[in-house]
């Protein structure tokens, strides 16, 4: 029996986790919620799906098993909270909160009710991630860039929030050590919030990172290089590729020798919306659940108190010279 799934917020993205809840065997879409209730209808009417104006409302009138939340960062928890004490299996977007604490507290709430807690961290499930994920993989540096034009469309939070906990939730994945030292340093350009910041992450074991992210750069690019020892593997997630090269010696020195493993690849927003509901029907654990998406929003935190530090000496610095 197809699991009866509901989408919390249509706009840019949410469209799509409706969109593609109708495309899975083992859903069913049963409606739409969004606080503007005239997108909601355009939505709904496109999908063949009633339209309401708030979670509360869906969950009366439709009963839903599970629910895709994706609404402004601001309102995660409260949202995602509503559902769970109903006893809804949730996929909440990422970051899955504004606050730690507030991630805990839905943990607390999930387990206790035996709940599916996932948080959207689509790169996961990225065909080229996932690849990487299945071969033996031990790196001593890495280095991420993500980076795109200015949209406006975030207007919520910074960069880190929007854009950088995507790469820290892959690095962490891959590096199998506690944190012992983070460097941060941003800027805001058009918003509010900072619209640019790059980090420095050191592991237990020795192992660095280092990841840099914009929206306001001229063209997008989305690419992970990891070094190893003996080899590097750089992954491109847009056109969700892998590069792997290496270097052998001969008796003219050394030859590089480059491969491009070939593998299935599929939309990265189906398979984890395919996996959420298998996880429903299943009853068990997520790829990505809460305690992930909890640890990757405590380094963002640490990150964006650095920036914000950073800013304030920088400042008082000014004053004194004036």
């Amino acid at each position: 029996m197809a699991e009866r799934i509901g989408v919390i917020g249509v706009g840019h993205l949410g469209q799509h986790h409706a969109r593609v809840y109708t495309e899975l065997l083992d859903a069913r879409l049963i409606g739409v919620a969004d606080c503007n209730i005239e997108r909601a209808k355009i939505i709904g009417e496109h999908l063949g799906v009633p339209a309401y104006n708030s979670i509360e409302e869906l969950i009366r009138l439709k009963s839903p098993d599970a629910v895709s939340i994706v609404v402004p960062t601001s309102q995660h928890y409260e949202t995602a909270k509503i559902a769970l004490e109903a006893g809804i299996h949730v996929l909440v977007e990422k970051p899955v909160t504004l606050r730690p604490e507030e991630a805990g507290e839905l943990l607390e709430i999930a387990s206790q009710k035996n709940l599916v807690l996932q948080v959207g961290h689509i790169e996961r499930f990225n065909s080229a991630i996932r690849y990487i994920s299945q071969i033996h993989c031990e790196p001593i540096y890495l280095d991420s860039r993500r980076a795109g034009p200015f949209s406006g469309r975030i207007n919520d939070v910074g960069v880190v929030l929007d854009l950088m906990i995507h790469d820290i939730d892959i690095i962490m994945s891959l590096v199998p050590s506690k944190i012992s030292k983070i460097a941060a340093t941003g800027a805001k350009i058009f918003t509010d919030h900072e619209d640019i910041a790059d980090a420095q992450i050191t592991f237990e074991n020795g192992v660095l990172a280092h990841i840099l992210v914009s929206r306001i750069a001229e063209k997008k690019s989305r690419q992970l290089e990891i070094v190893e020892r003996e080899r590097q593997i750089t992954i491109n997630y847009e056109s969700q590729s892998v590069q792997i090269s290496r270097y052998v010696s001969n008796s003219e020195g050394q030859t590089e020798i480059r491969e491009t493993p070939v593998f299935p690849k599929s939309e990265p927003l189906k398979l984890e919306l395919a996996d959420f509901v298998n996880c429903v029907k299943e009853k068990r654990p997520p790829l990505v659940g809460i305690r992930d998406g909890k640890r990757a929003l405590e380094v963002a935190i640490e990150v964006l108190r650095q920036i914000n530090d950073n800013h304030a000496e920088k400042n008082e610095k000014n004053i004194f010279a004036e």
